[in-house]
């Protein structure tokens, strides 16, 4: 153990990810709290393109490829073979998705495990936009965030479009474990994975995960960009157990940094003018209100 943490690590260094990497690194820690009887299916992405180039691995575990709409459906099936040999209760199942696989391409075969009670934990690795492929805006872009799809310009700024609340989306199918996580706070990450593998049937966990190439910001900064966002509240912490939301930090109004600060040091925002920053600090204020309006309350109840 390493101040509390597993020692062995089952998605090893050398692999080829960008230096910097929030979506390598949040990676990392998901497999080593899940431990070694695990599997891991992924779906075509950075991390698939970065961790298995031919001969090579750097996953220490088994794991298996697929499309980005179909990770879930491999997913479900590796659950009905697990269930038919009596293993389903003893093996760990994870299932990792980019933007594409989760909140767009792909949410389709997810909504359907989710909906049929297969039992795995999906981690989406939210890195706000189409990396792999060439940061194309997706339905995890924020708001007036620049792409290569959704770029600044003279008369638009970025995203029309506010992201996806698919914590939300996933929980309402009445899965009994959802949650946020960051790299800011790994043993918050750990006990989390460790909880949603307990779940009897599905569990999901959004993981932030900063792309230097995609968002223009500086590879050893990825850290204090995770820091800014929880700070700020843009990014909030929490967990839903049986439709109930619990903050796992919480950051009240008069302690919460400016909205300002997470996004000046990002150049996909650097376009922005004062009254649009001014609109996102509303979008965010807004939405934490809300959470905290419904915080200890059974926010699902006719789910549970």
């Amino acid at each position: 153990m390493i101040k509390g943490l597993p020692y062995a690590e089952y998605f090893v260094s050398g692999h080829r990810a960008c230096a910097g990497c929030g979506e390598a690194l949040m990676i990392r820690h998901v497999v080593k709290a899940a431990g070694p009887n695990t599997i891991a299916v992924m779906s075509t992405g950075c991390m698939e393109v970065v961790s298995t180039p031919y001969p090579q691995t750097s996953w220490g575990i088994p794991w298996i490829h697929g499309a980005f709409e179909n990770n879930s459906a491999i997913a479900s099936g590796i659950d009905a073979a697990l269930k038919k040999q009596g293993k389903r209760d003893e093996t760990n199942l994870l299932v990792f998705g980019g933007d594409g696989a989760s909140f767009d391409i792909g949410f389709g075969a997810l909504s359907g495990a989710l909906e049929r009670g297969h039992k795995f934990t999906y981690v989406c690795t939210d890195n706000e936009a189409y990396m792999n492929t060439g940061i194309q805006r997706s339905g995890g872009t924020p708001l007036y965030a620049s792409t290569t799809t959704s770029p600044a310009g003279s008369k638009v700024a970025g995203k029309q479009e506010p992201k996806k609340p698919l914590p939300f989306i996933v929980a309402s199918h009445g899965i009994k474990y959802v949650a946020t996580a960051s790299p800011v706070n790994v043993f918050d990450l750990h006990k989390k994975v460790k909880k949603a593998l307990a779940t009897p049937n599905a569990s999901y966990i959004h993981a932030f995960s900063v792309c230097p190439v995609g968002w223009y910001t500086k590879p050893e900064a990825t850290i204090e960009i995770a820091k800014l966002a929880v700070n700020s509240r843009v990014f909030p912490l929490y967990e839903i157990e049986d439709g109930v939301l619990t903050f796992t930090q919480k950051i009240e109004k008069d302690k919460a940094i400016p909205v300002l600060d997470y996004l000046k040091v990002q150049g996909r925002f650097k376009h922005l003018k004062p009254e649009q920053v001014k609109e996102i600090q509303k979008y965010v204020d807004t939405r934490y209100d809300f959470l905290v309006g419904i915080e200890g309350k059974k926010a699902f109840d006719c789910l549970f």
